[in-house]
């Protein structure tokens, strides 16, 4: 499949199918990994108020994930761009970082910093 072009064995592939999640304004896939087997679901359209506390977990950590491969960093009004949230619904997106960093699934770039409103975030493995 290599040699006919189907297939690369750069590990380039999730990050293009989050990309293109995140740029359609789709939910975030699902990636189940089993011990010979690895399982992505995609999820069809869903609006943010459709979706449950785990979708907009993963979608906010695969958000920073995207982020930090692509030499950024994810921050609140990245959030609010990807999930299409409006500025004055900030405390939304802070909600869901918030979930997230308690997951253990993101962190603060700068934890000393006291500043929340230029807060930047990174995947824990960072």
């Amino acid at each position: 499949m290599r040699r006919l072009n189907i297939c690369e064995e750069r590990g380039s592939g999730i990050d293009k199918v989050i990309f293109e999640c995140e740029y359609n304004q789709l939910p975030a896939p699902e990636i189940i990994v089993g011990d010979n087997y690895t399982r992505i679901i995609l999820h069809g359209p869903r609006k943010l108020t459709q979706m449950d506390k785990r979708d907009k977990i993963r979608a906010c950590y695969q958000h920073s994930c995207l982020k930090y491969v692509s030499g950024e960093f994810m921050s609140n009004q990245s959030l609010r761009e990807r999930f299409v949230i409006e500025e004055q619904n900030y405390p939304m997106a802070s909600r869901i970082i918030s979930d997230t960093i308690s997951a253990e699934l993101i962190k603060d770039y700068d934890p000393e910093s006291k500043s929340k409103k230029y807060a930047k975030y990174v995947p824990f493995w960072v």
